[in-house]
Parts: structure tokens; sequence; C-alpha cells
């Protein structure tokens, strides 16, 4: 691989994954005016989020990423955003509570617009027409003109990524993120839960410890740490296009950086080391995400390490592990394995979404609630048995009340998924089974951290 780069490089490699365009000059003429549009996120947010996410690396952090599995323009509301935010909260007071370590929140959200396909064309009945790739490109209706590629909605994206940033902003830094109000919602849900039992030992611990802090002076309103939060934003890059009209040059080191998010991550369709996804992701220096499936082989994986984090960068690489529960204890050890002989510094992290998913009899796309929780088990396990970190979880999740994946504390059954089925593309676990999902892997970040293998220190941000 030349060891020239530039925003424009990743054009002379083979491409997987992206839309063709019928206009070509109208699609150029939306890639400028993009380009001269402030940044969505800064340089200096991105070098931060890194930071803690080498302390993740180490096992002195751990690391919670989450959100839609695809954004759409019609959803778009203060509420759907407020609700994300809500429930995400509620999440990571349990987890830094029980693993008593710094949480790193990365939502899946203000930019996660494009979605790979595993066939370039949707067919209904004799009608095929090009399958939807997201609303960053084309409509979920099924039309000839909604399925036409369109360019003109990347800038239709772009204005919504910067009103769902300016709107977390406000909620991370105005109050909102209140640790107190986070754990009096979370009060809720365990009151509501069927599973209120075993869950209730958590809640009373943490209402202790915020009452003793109150009593010693430590309170939302005089120290800033309880009443704010530190929020990131990630997608797919998939968009090639899009991501090299936002990316920008740093003027204060002189090196690139994709401002459409703090966080961007290579989909396991586009993670071919010789294609154009990894080469445009090699030169930019924000934190990059590989998600890892079961095609891919411990050599492939060093090579994609050698390419993406030649200087072996803390905080630079997460690997996002998405096997299913039948096949992560029988993949995931080997590449723990390499990457241990290797000496590299990588965040686990366990995606329990992507390959557990499953056609209902109803026709439904959906996933297991009990699956989902058997991968997080086997992917903690496996960690503990191979002397590594199990440093975080990456979700498909909203703050909404959709049944879209069965299962859980209130019992989604196949026959419920049809009363609110939302998702433009894949099944998400509603705010209950979010935050059950969070209590269940407090429970395993809780024993890891009495193992040897986690320790915590002030380090981390």
């Amino acid at each position: 691989m030349s060891t020239h780069w530039s925003p424009d490089s990743w054009r002379s490699k083979p491409a997987r994954q992206m839309p063709v365009y019928p206009d070509a000059v109208a699609l150029k003429d939306v890639e400028q005016q993009l380009a001269a549009f402030p940044p969505l996120v800064f340089a200096g947010e991105a070098r931060k989020l890194k930071k803690a996410l080498g302390a993740a690396a180490e096992g002195r952090a751990f690391v919670l990423q989450g959100g839609d599995c695809a954004e759409s323009f019609a959803e778009h509301s203060a509420d759907n955003i407020r609700d994300f935010f809500r429930v995400f909260l509620q999440m990571a007071v349990v987890l830094t509570f029980s693993g008593s370590l710094p949480l790193v929140k990365i939502g899946r959200i203000a930019g996660q617009f494009a979605k790979p396909r595993s066939d370039d064309f949707e067919r209904i009945g004799e009608v095929k027409l090009p399958s939807y790739r997201g609303d960053i490109v084309n409509d979920i209706a099924f039309t000839p003109d909604m399925r036409q590629p369109d360019p003109t909605r990347q800038l239709s994206a772009y204005r919504q990524a910067a009103a769902t940033l300016n709107l977390l902003r406000a909620f991370a830094w105005g109050g909102y993120a209140n640790l107190e109000n986070a754990h009096r919602w979370m009060l809720g849900f365990v009151e509501d839960s069927p599973q209120s039992h075993r869950y209730r030992e958590v809640a009373e611990r943490i209402s202790e410890t915020l009452a003793f802090m109150r009593a010693i002076g430590i309170e939302p309103e005089v120290n800033p740490e309880t009443r704010t939060t530190e929020f990131y934003t990630s997608h797919e890059a998939l968009l090639l296009g899009y991501e090299q009209a936002m990316t920008r040059v740093d003027s204060t080191t002189g090196d690139w950086y994709a401002t459409s998010g703090h966080m961007l991550w290579i989909g396991d369709r586009t993670r071919q080391a010789d294609h154009a996804h990894v080469e445009y992701c090699r030169g930019i220096k924000n934190p990059i995400g590989v998600k890892c499936g079961p095609s891919l082989e411990s050599d492939d994986l060093i090579r994609l390490l050698d390419i993406l984090n030649p200087e072996n960068e803390p905080g630079r690489l997460t690997l996002i592990c998405r096997f299913g529960a039948d096949k992560i204890g029988e993949f995931l050890p080997g590449l723990i394995r390499a990457v241990q002989r290797e000496g590299r510094s990588v965040v686990w992290s366990c995606d329990p979404m992507h390959g557990n998913t499953v056609k209902a009899a109803t026709g439904y796309k959906t996933r297991s609630f009990d699956r989902i929780l058997s991968e997080i088990r086997t992917f903690f396990s496996v960690h503990r048995a191979e002397g590594s970190y199990a440093g975080g979880l990456h979700l498909e999740m909203t703050g909404q009340n959709v049944t879209e994946c069965i299962g859980g504390a209130h019992a989604v059954t196949e026959e419920n998924l049809r009363n609110r089925y939302h998702t433009y593309c894949d099944p998400r676990l509603n705010a209950d089974q979010a935050i059950e999902i969070a209590f269940l892997t407090a429970e395993m970040l809780k024993e890891a951290r009495g193992g040897r293998l986690y320790h915590h220190t002030s380090a981390a941000e």
C-alpha cells in the first residue's frame, strides 16, 4: 500500500456498498457545497475521545456505544433525541456504578444515515428496484423515483446531524444530564419492571451513594461533574464522498480529521485491506472502529491493524465483534490471541445485535433478547479466559417503546412485533430492553472487576 494519502485517495481503490448516482454533475456540486460547510465536530473532541478509549484498551474504562440502526429524516424530532439520551444516561449510571469505571459514552447518532445492504436490488412481486441504503442515499418508499440515489439528501443529512448535535450538547452540558435526574428515571424503570426484585439492590445502593455525596457537599449545584457529561457521536463511514467533503485539516496539528463525527467505523462488508473504506480511514486521525465477523481471519485482522494503526496508538482502534451467539465462542479467541501475540493495543467491544438477526414466522426481522444476552456473556467469559479486557458494548437501541426485538422482562413475543415495528432497517432494543441489558451487563462487568483483569486509576477521563 502506498504511503501517500489524501482525502480523495480512496477513489483509486475498489469500493463496495457505494450507491451509483445517475447525475455525476449534481453529485459533485453537492460534495463541493458540503466541503464549504462548517465542521460538525472538532479535532480536539476526537482527540479527547481517543484518550478515553485508550483507557478502555487498558481496562481503565468501559465503552457504551448505541443508537439507531439508521437515523431517518421522518422521525427526526427533539422528543426522540431526548428520549434516546435519557435511556442512554440511565444505562450509563448503572454501568458506571457497577463497574466502578469511567464510562465512555458514544452514540450511533448525528450521522448514522447510510446502511450497507446484502443485495443491490430489492424485488417485490415482479418489480425490481435499487435497495434502500439509508435516508442519506434514497427513500424507503418502494417506487422508482424514491429509490433513485439522490445526492441532495446528503445536504439534508448534514443539517439534521447539525441540529441533533446542537440538542445533544445542550442536554449534556445544560443540566439535563444531572446524575440525580438519571438515577430518578432509572428508579422509575426498576419500579415498573417485572424483574424489579433483581435490579432493586443496585438501585438502592446508588441512592445511598448519592445521599452520601450530598451529605459531604458533592452536589450538582457546586460540582459540575455531577450535572454534565461527555458524549460523543459515531457512525459507519460508508458514503465516502460525504466523508471526504467533511474531512478537514486541524489547524493546531496539521493532521486530517473527519468532522462528520467523533468516531467512524468500517463495516464487516467493507473492511477489505486494499479497498476504498480502509484507504480513507487510514489517513484520518479520529478513533476508528472495525466490525469483526466470522469471516475475519487472524492474519487479515493483523494486516488491518498494520494499516490503520501502524504506530499502535492506544484508543485509535476499537474492534467491534459481531459474531452471533452461536459463533462467538469459536471465532473470538483466535482473534484475541493474534492481537496479544503481536502486542497490539485495541478496545474490544461486543456488538451482540448483528449476528443474531432472524426472520420471525410473522415475516418480521427480529432479534432475541436471550441470544443478545448470551453473546454478551460469552464475550466476557472469553476475555476472562484469554486474559484480556472486555472493553465495551455496542447496541442498536432506541428510546421509544417499540416492539422489534423479542423477549426481555416485558416479554415481547413474535405476535407483538406488528404492534410498534417502526425501524427502517434492523430491529432495535426498546427503552426497557436496553436498560435491562445494562443491568445484566453490569453484573458481568462487576464480576470481571472482581478478578485480576480490571483496575481503576484516575487517569481515565
